[in-house]
């Protein structure tokens, strides 16, 4: 029995030990969380008191107020258990704080109780707004810190140094704050946190250099310095850093570079360096990087053929090199990149290539290749490209029709096909494509009709392009359907013979072009009163309209930038635009009246164009104060009269001042020096009574300068240095009344018509551009000017920018031609008729290969034409008449081609095409065969506008009237930052 009993006592203690034995282990399991820090915990509940919850201050859509959880009552009671805190499983102290999208709205401070949790590891507060908080010097507190996140929460200030002190870091992200990094610098940050392996700074204010240290953070693998205006170049060894997989360096546009040899086994998976100035080739190791999904270069300054290598990157699935100067062929071995779904080539210099190998790339849904030069019809491969959201083939040369099929491809939200050479109906099948939101088939040649109805029922359409065609519009007055928001619609040259009745309901649209529409009468009431706040750029140039039907003292739409209504015959005063507009075209009209004063009060005007219409009285003393804003001030062909303003102030940004044919009077105003940036001066056909403004020569760009039928006298004399006109190509003082000799030294400074340049068929022109909530507008607004040109008064509506003339004729020179002027190599035009020029013609002048125009007719040049000249093989006019030339005429090449009134009223001259034979058959022997060469400059761009002779003089007046070209290039904002944010953005914004 006592053997029973003590078995049992023996068994119950045994039962009891196991049973504490494991109550023992229960409370040690990881599963069983200690009780958080009362301290903690009441630190957590102060900063929550501190903040207040606003749902506008995170952008995340599935933002959600964490701290809403938190409270000392009830079963959450532990601060452990609290949203957003993670606490040791050990010790229960709070080690990690992730308060990111939590709309938490406030102020941060070194009394904050954040900075009283010193255990913390790891702290998140991205995507807040902290009310311009800086970084608080307490950050110091938070010494175990590896990984901090205070990513887009508006802090703001210099980052503090206390920072530098965080050495435990592995992973620092302050991207997207209103941030400067420059005292301490970013070398000083590297040199302190060498265990980064993430380092996330973009839209900091770093303004410096990158270090090359930086290239020894060995850890390194993810690094993102977007737009943080870094200077200098990259130092190359940091791609080579052994674990980088991401680097961003995009959008510093002062940062230099090249891209290295990448050796084999490289991690590197993205490599964005777009919108800065690295240079040079792609390597041909580009190939070695194996692991890249995402190469984007766009917008630098790269060359060369693109290596074919780039075909190896077989994991790529985003490319984009636009933008850049790389040249030969797209290289075929593209068609190996079968993962790539994004995909921009446009704007380079490559060869001319079809778009055959385009549709083997089947998960493409984003396609750019404007630009690329692109020719043959859209290839039916592309039909394979099921996935096509977006599909840029703007500006190419293509050809053929729109194929049907592209009504299969219903996921397209945009479709570019303006600018190139398609032509016959639209398909009804691009009526399917319900889901398109840019539409754009302008400067084409479609013909046939268009149900503009079927497209309106577009519901997500708010860009369409349809202009210069051959297209017939059909619009229903009577649609009920809801329209699409359109913000961008262009219908310049579709015949439309009235205002559309649809645009009446469109209160969305920032641009609208109608055109060349036969629109005739008065601008109607209800067209005023559409998009009043939102229109930034109307154009309704080359129509028939006469004026408003409402009248207003300002012009109705209060954001209204560009405002072209030139080619119309508008009549009565000129309209006073809305006191934001850049662009005011209204040349070629028949309005009368003064320039309002109020017109000064444009601050941010730009391009100002009252030329050819009946305009008058004096200009406004103010117009100059405007010269710091505008850079076309063209008031040509009106009745203007006194004095030019003498108020151009310094800092003057004018590129060109047309005050030509009107009835000015007075000197040359000399602030006119003030204006730095001047190309164009054309002060021709006024009453200016003045010496030759010499001043002028310090304007280092100053291209053009055209003075002629002036009362402009005295000698011009030397230049007081050897620099002035540095840029001088087109200079026409003639019809005045300068005497002396020719301007000798002069001709030396004329550097700009000695270099031989580069014969691109360009346009001289001033650019301006700005940016609406949708789209950046670019208009070029393209020099003109009239010049006589080989005998006739031509209007150059467009200036080549390779043109180079020089016409001195109708002054009082005298003395020799010097010899000096066939180092002027690169001169087209030479016109020195009608002075008192004396002695022979310089054989020096043969030097002038480029020479198309030689007029020297009435002057008193005696002897022998050079046999040297009839090597000048484009020369189309030549006129010695009326001089005291003898000998005989050369023979060969042009002088073939020229008659009698050539050589006219020269007693002493013999041989063809006079009928006057030459003694001993002294004829000169032909001169030697030239290459053909390049296009003449002078036959672009130009109307023949009178032509008058009397005894070899050009008299008449001008009636031509100048045409501005107006290009637009559209750059579709929402189009780009839709595509950046998904298929470019899937790691954040980097």
């Amino acid at each position: 029995m006592a053997s029973s009993v003590c078995f049992l006592t023996m068994r119950m203690l045994l039962l009891f030990l196991l049973s504490l034995s494991h109550l023992r282990a229960c409370y040690s399991s990881p599963s069983m969380q200690p009780l958080c820090n009362d301290d903690e915990s009441h630190a957590l509940l102060q900063l929550k008191e501190s903040l207040v919850i606003h749902r506008s201050a995170s952008s995340d859509p599935s933002a959600y107020p964490k701290v809403a959880s938190w409270r000392v009552d009830g079963e959450s009671s532990d601060c452990c258990s609290w949203d957003g805190v993670e606490c040791d499983g050990d010790s229960g102290h709070v080690i990690g704080l992730d308060l990111s999208s939590s709309c938490l709205y406030g102020s941060i401070d070194s009394n904050s109780s954040l900075f009283h949790l010193v255990l913390l590891r790891r702290l998140n507060l991205a995507d807040n707004d902290f009310n311009n908080s800086e970084i608080p010097s307490a950050i110091r507190n938070l010494s175990r810190l590896f990984d901090l996140n205070l990513s887009n929460s508006n802090f703001s200030g210099q980052i503090p140094e206390e920072i530098l002190e965080l050495s435990k870091l592995v992973s620092l992200d302050l991207r997207l704050n209103p941030l400067k990094l420059q005292k301490p610098g970013l070398q000083h940050l590297v040199e302190a946190l060498t265990n980064l392996e993430v380092l996330h700074l973009s839209g900091v204010n770093i303004s410096a250099e990158v270090p090359q240290i930086m290239a020894n953070l060995s850890s390194l693998s993810y690094l993102s310095l977007r737009d943080c205006g870094l200077l200098g170049e990259f130092p190359m060894r940091i791609f080579q850093l052994p674990n980088l997989q991401f680097l961003s360096i995009r959008y510093n546009p002062y940062l230099t570079g090249f891209l290295p040899e990448f050796h084999s086994g490289n991690q590197l998976e993205k490599l964005l360096l777009a919108g800065t100035s690295f240079s040079g080739q792609l390597p041909g190791s580009l190939g070695n990087l194996k692991s890249m999904k995402e190469f984007d270069v766009a917008g630098c300054y790269f060359s060369g053929v693109i290596p074919s290598s780039l075909g190896n990157l077989t994991k790529l699935n985003c490319l984009d090199l636009s933008h850049n100067s790389f040249s030969g062929k797209i290289p075929p071995s593209l068609v190996n990149l079968l993962q790539v779904s994004y995909l921009s080539l446009s704007y380079n210099n490559f060869s001319s290539g079809t778009l055959d190998w385009l549709g083997n790339l089947a998960k493409l849904k984003y396609v750019d290749l404007r630009g690329t030069k692109s020719y043959g019809n859209i290839p039916s491969s592309l039909r394979n490209l099921t996935q096509l959201t977006d599909l840029a083939l703007h500006g190419n040369k293509l050809t053929g029709q729109i194929p049907s099929w592209i009504g299969n491809h219903t996921q397209l939200i945009t479709l570019y096909l303006g600018f190139n050479k398609l032509h016959g109906p639209i398909p009804e099948s691009i009526y399917r494509l319900q889901n398109l939101e840019d539409l754009d088939l302008a400067y084409n040649f479609f013909s046939g009709t268009l149900e503009l109805n079927l497209l309106l029922k577009f519901r997500n359409l708010s860009s369409l392009q349809l202009s210069h065609n051959n297209l017939s519009l059909l619009n229903s007055h009577n649609a009920t359907f809801p329209q699409p928001k359109l913000v961008l619609l262009t219908l310049g040259g579709c015949n439309l013979g009235e205002f559309p009745s649809f645009l009446r309901d469109q209160n969305h649209l920032e641009l609208l072009e109608l055109e060349d529409n036969e629109l005739v009468g008065h601008i109607p009431k209800w067209f005023m009163n559409m998009s009043t706040i939102i229109l930034e750029d109307l154009s309704l140039a080359g129509n028939l309209l006469t004026g408003f039907e409402q009248s207003f003292d300002v012009l109705p739409w209060n954001n209204l930038r560009s405002l072209d209504i030139s080619w119309n015959k508008f009549q009565g005063s000129l309209q006073i635009p809305p006191p934001a507009l850049i662009e005011y075209k209204v040349s070629n009209n028949k309005l009368n009246g003064e320039i309002p004063e109020i017109i000064c009060h444009l601050t941010s005007l730009s391009v100002l164009d009252l030329s050819i219409n009946n305009l008058s009285g004096k200009l406004p003393q103010c117009l100059g104060n405007k010269s710091s804003t505008a850079s076309v001030l063209n008031l040509r062909n009106n009745s203007f009269s006194g004095d030019i303003p003498e108020t151009f102030t310094s800092g003057c940004s004018l590129r060109v001042v047309d005050f030509s044919q009107n009835k000015l009077e007075g000197k040359i105003p000399k602030s006119l020096a003030n204006c730095t940036e001047l190309e164009i001066l054309n002060l021709e056909q006024n009453n200016i009574y003045d010496v030759f403004p010499s001043w002028l020569g310090v304007l280092p760009h100053l291209r053009v300068l055209i003075l002629r039928s002036n009362g402009l006298h005295g000698v011009i004399g030397k230049p007081e240095t050897n620099v002035e006109f540095p840029r001088l190509q087109i200079v026409d003082l003639s019809n005045n009344s300068f005497n002396g000799k020719l301007p000798l030294e002069y001709f030396r400074n004329w550097t700009a018509m000695k270099n031989v340049r580069n014969e691109h068929l360009i346009y001289m022109q001033a650019n301006t551009s700005f940016q609406t909530s949708y789209i950046t507008v670019n208009e070029q607004y393209e020099y003109s000017m009239t010049m006589t040109n080989k005998g006739v008064m031509r209007l150059y509506e467009k200036i080549q920018d390779s043109l180079t003339a020089v016409d001195l004729s109708s002054n009082g020179f005298e003395g020799g031609i010097p010899e000096v002027l066939g180092d002027l190599k690169e001169l087209h035009l030479l016109n020195l008729s009608d002075n008192f020029l004396s002695g022979g013609i310089p054989p020096s002048l043969s030097n002038l290969k480029e020479l198309e125009a030689l007029d020297l007719s009435q002057n008193k040049l005696s002897g022998e034409i050079p046999v040297q000249l009839a090597q000048l093989t484009f020369l189309e006019i030549f006129n010695v008449s009326h001089n005291f030339l003898s000998g005989p005429i050369p023979l060969g090449n042009q002088f073939g081609a020229f008659d009698n009134t050539s050589f006219d009223a020269n007693s002493g001259l013999c041989g063809e095409p006079l009928s006057k034979k030459c003694g001993n058959d002294e004829d000169s022997l032909p001169a030697p065969k030239e290459d053909e060469g390049s296009g003449s400059p002078l036959e672009f761009g130009w109307k023949v506008v009178v032509i008058g002779y009397a005894t070899g003089l050009l008299i008449g007046v001008i009636l031509g009237c100048v045409m501005n070209t107006r290009k637009y290039e559209w750059v579709v904002k929402n189009y780009f930052a839709r595509w950046q944010k998904q298929n470019k953005g899937q790691f954040g914004r980097s």
